[in-house]
């Protein structure tokens, strides 16, 4: 584990020992004697702090993880600088994060210390030597072109795009979202994410797509050129259509599939408004959330695909998606774009 606060360590080290699946081999003050621990010990997941001094924990995992790639969960502070650096840190082939309370540490982080030991377990299943391949961020020369597909965007206001993705998302997306054309129809997408997150992912997509992305809120009509994130936390993303148009419905409930927000929440709303005017793809991810929601899809009509495990980080919400006949086809991340525009081509 790497944070600067002797009392996390503390904690973290205690809380995360208790576990008997979970042995702690190392606490490092800085990057620095980090990477020292790293080196010599190869533990099998870090616990990443973000906002340190020397060396914020952004850069260290840019520096480690292309030799030496070691599943990492962030445990960051929300705050605005914390919040755009650890989107940065996912981007770079951080797995998972897990926020610090707000107030009262002594007090908020042992009852965090549950979800963080379930976080590292499940981390510590994800092969990450796929991200120097698989997620490295293009050059501009080598970034993917926006998909060409202006003879098949007449027409289809009343198409929807629909994805759901997991841990290894946000890079996944960072990718794909920037090919789509600036008049595609319009997207929604539920990424998990913690709370207050979300709004940060979307700027980043934004700055980086030729269509608008913003964190969705509730009344947002889906439309084309706009890409809608659900926002993390306790609201479930929905899709209703009101008259002759569709709009998002956030709604608060209990975790469905493990999350909240749900890609199978999502998914089934698409299946049950949309119909066959959807389509839809599962990205990376642990668990199963989405499988269910996408085979509906299927079922009514829409064209629905998954991420190959090839190009994955974790295979398995798309391979969950695929065992039971939810996914038409799994495609490599990069044709994905493509092959949602193509689908939604008229007969």
């Amino acid at each position: 584990m790497v944070d600067d606060s002797a009392l996390v360590r503390k904690i973290l080290t205690s809380g995360l020992g208790s576990d008997p699946q979970i042995e702690v081999i190392g606490a490092a003050r800085d990057p620095y004697m980090a990477r020292d621990i790293l080196v010599d010990k190869r533990p099998d997941v870090i616990t990443l702090d973000i906002e340190m001094p020397r060396m914020d924990g952004v850069t260290f995992l840019k520096k480690f993880m292309p030799v030496c790639p070691t599943p990492t969960v962030v445990v960051s502070s929300l705050t605005e600088r914390g919040k755009k650096i650890t989107i940065e840190a996912m981007e770079a082939g951080a797995v998972d994060v897990v926020l610090k309370p707000k107030i009262g540490l002594v007090n908020g982080m042992p009852e965090m210390m549950g979800d963080l030991i379930e976080r590292v377990k499940a981390a510590s299943r994800v092969d990450v030597r796929r991200y120097a391949k698989v997620n490295s961020k293009p050059t501009p020369a080598e970034r993917p072109p926006v998909v060409n597909y202006s003879k098949a965007l007449h027409e289809t206001t009343d198409r929807v795009i629909a994805i759901g993705a997991s841990a290894g998302g946000v890079a996944a997306l960072a990718r794909i979202i920037p090919m789509f054309p600036a008049a595609a129809p319009g997207i929604v997408i539920v990424q998990h994410m913690p709370a207050g997150f979300t709004t940060s992912f979307a700027a980043r997509l934004d700055s980086l797509a030729s269509m608008q992305v913003k964190e969705a809120e509730d009344g947002d009509r889906v439309r084309s050129g706009l890409v809608l994130l659900g926002p993390g936390g306790d609201r479930h993303m929905e899709v209703h259509r009101s008259g002759g148009e569709y709009r998002v419905v956030l709604t608060r409930g209990e975790k469905v599939s493990g999350h909240c927000p749900s890609v199978d929440v999502l998914f089934q709303s698409v299946a049950r408004y949309v119909g066959n005017n959807a389509v839809a793809a599962l990205l990376t991810g642990m668990g199963a959330d989405g499988a269910q929601g996408l085979l509906t899809i299927r079922q009514v009509g829409g064209q629905t695909f998954a991420q190959d495990e090839a190009t994955c980080v974790v295979f398995g919400m798309p391979q969950a998606a695929w065992k039971i006949g939810a996914a038409g086809q799994l495609l490599p991340l990069d044709e994905i774009p493509g092959r949602l525009l193509a689908a939604l081509r008229r007969n």
